[in-house]
């Protein structure tokens, strides 16, 4: 049986950020046919490293200071889809409603992000 506390899929921080990717995957199909190549493509791909980079950061966390780098990273493709989601707004793709909602959930996850780049020991695989 595979131990539960390597599975980076119970982190509330993963199911969060795979939800949002989820949700803009969704949210981007509406998008103008234009921004196919553009903004659709990079508010998927940079929504879609955030889960990326923490399940392959968890996996590696044995070393504090590669976990510590990917959850950074993780971090930094948050940050690059809530600008995504700025001109997603600003264009009339999506409304300030939901550019609200999205945005408040992505800060949650830079705080949780924040939380594990902070104390990276506290995310060591158990002996």
């Amino acid at each position: 049986m595979k131990d539960a506390s390597n599975d980076f899929r119970s982190l509330k921080v993963y199911q969060l950020s795979y939800e949002l990717a989820m949700e803009i995957f969704i949210l981007a199909k509406t998008f103008p046919k234009e921004e196919t190549y553009s903004l659709t493509d990079q508010i998927r791909r940079s929504s879609r490293a955030v889960p990326g980079n923490i399940g392959e950061g968890y996996r590696k966390r044995i070393f504090p200071a590669h976990f510590r780098s990917k959850m950074t990273d993780a971090d930094g493709e948050a940050s690059e889809t809530t600008v995504h989601l700025d001109f997603a707004k600003d264009c009339g793709y999506i409304t300030i409603e939901k550019h609200r909602d999205l945005i408040k959930r992505y800060e949650e996850v830079g705080r949780m992000l924040g939380g594990m780049i902070d104390h990276p020991e506290k995310f060591l695989p158990k002996k």
